[in-house]
């Protein structure tokens, strides 16, 4: 020290009252430092719990305009996909009322004709096999299908079934090969020569009328398949009426188009108007709250920063008047009492000898 110690008891109660007025500033501190934490951690969850509210506020009110609309679309897209199989369907019934028409004729004119083809078979009494296309292919062939008809019949009876029926036996031989094809050309080129005179030599006239009005059939059929092509690839459908279908499904079409935009407005509106009103409102809930949060913790930081600074000033204080003189490890309240005690007691005449005494004595 600057000037010597007169009163070490004094001097020690001094350095005493310092270092308990040090302690309890060190505990103010950490109170007020534990507090100033407590108040962030509020702050921050009541900050958080506005936050998370406003968002999933925000996104149920997004979610019901969009539900909303959706469901109005969705209605308004099962009408249309009703009112489009309507107009299809009656496209399709057009479609074939108009073929039955444009057909009409010459379908008459194949029942006449095979009308006309019983009556001269009746008259002739040709056996009704023979107004088949299989027996005209046969005895008659006319056109590819008649000719690859009978190709296939002479295949399967002269080639087919003979080697089917070699291959099925339990021994092969070139002689037996022989006498299948000798047995199946006997057996089916006599039934086919059988017929052959049964039918075509007896009634040549009739079965030769009848080629002509199979051909004539044939021919219609033909139109026919061209009349229905031709109305099926059509593409003006003014013929059918759909007047009233294509007027609904233009109505339908811009009245979706209109929620379309209606929901796109909404949406624009919520997201530039009604979600600032509603995030001002959930705050505006909380906004005293987190202002007096906010206040609490600003007063205890600054608390704890004037707490701060008294320890500062206070520990320095006693390690520049008092530590430096009686050392750090006697800066504990019962130790400068059992100083002082052993000075008051007699024992020791200064602070130096007490300090040395208290050694000697926890030696």
């Amino acid at each position: 020290m600057a000037q010597p110690i007169t009163d070490q008891v004094g001097f020690l109660g001094e350095a005493c009252r310092a270092v308990q007025e040090l302690s309890a500033s060190r505990s103010l501190l950490e109170k007020l430092r534990l507090e100033e934490k407590r108040l962030e951690k509020e702050l921050e969850a009541e900050r958080k719990a506005v936050t998370d509210a406003i968002s999933l506020t925000v996104k149920k009110r997004i979610e019901e305009i969009n539900d909303t609309y959706d469901k109005e679309i969705a209605r308004e897209q099962d009408h249309l996909k009703r009112i489009r199989g309507k107009r299809e369907k009656a496209k399709t019934q057009g479609i074939k009322e108009r073929i039955e028409e444009e057909t009409a004729e010459l379908k008459g004119n194949n029942r006449e004709l095979t009308l006309q083809m019983k009556s001269v078979f009746q008259q002739d009494r040709v056996p009704g096999f023979c107004k088949g296309g299989w027996y005209y292919a046969l005895y008659f062939p006319r056109g590819f299908s008649e000719f690859f008809v009978l190709l296939l019949n002479i295949f399967l009876f002269f080639l087919a079934i003979p080697c089917g029926i070699y291959l099925l036996l339990p021994e092969k031989s070139p002689f037996y090969l022989m006498g299948i094809y000798f047995a199946a050309i006997l057996f089916f080129g006599g039934l086919y020569i059988f017929i052959n005179n049964f039918t075509k030599v007896r009634h040549q006239s009739a079965l030769r009328k009848g080629r002509s009005i199979r051909d004539l059939i044939k021919t219609n059929k033909r139109k026919i398949r061209i009349i229905t092509r031709s109305i099926k690839r059509d593409r003006d459908e003014a013929v059918y009426n759909l007047e009233k279908y294509d007027d609904e499904i233009a109505r339908i079409e811009q009245d979706l188009s209109d929620i379309a935009d209606k929901k796109r407005e909404a949406l624009n509106t919520f997201d530039k108007v009604t979600r600032t009103i509603l995030s001002d409102e959930i705050a505006g809930n909380s906004r005293e709250k987190i202002a007096k949060l906010e206040k609490d913790y600003e007063e205890t930081g600054a608390r704890a920063k004037e707490a701060e600074v008294r320890v500062k000033e206070q520990t320095l204080f006693i390690n520049d008047n008092y530590a430096s003189y009686i050392g750090k490890e006697f800066m504990v309240p019962e130790r400068l009492d059992e100083l002082a005690d052993m000075i008051r007691m007699g024992k020791a005449s200064t602070i130096s000898e007490s300090i040395t005494l208290y050694k000697s004595l926890k030696e």
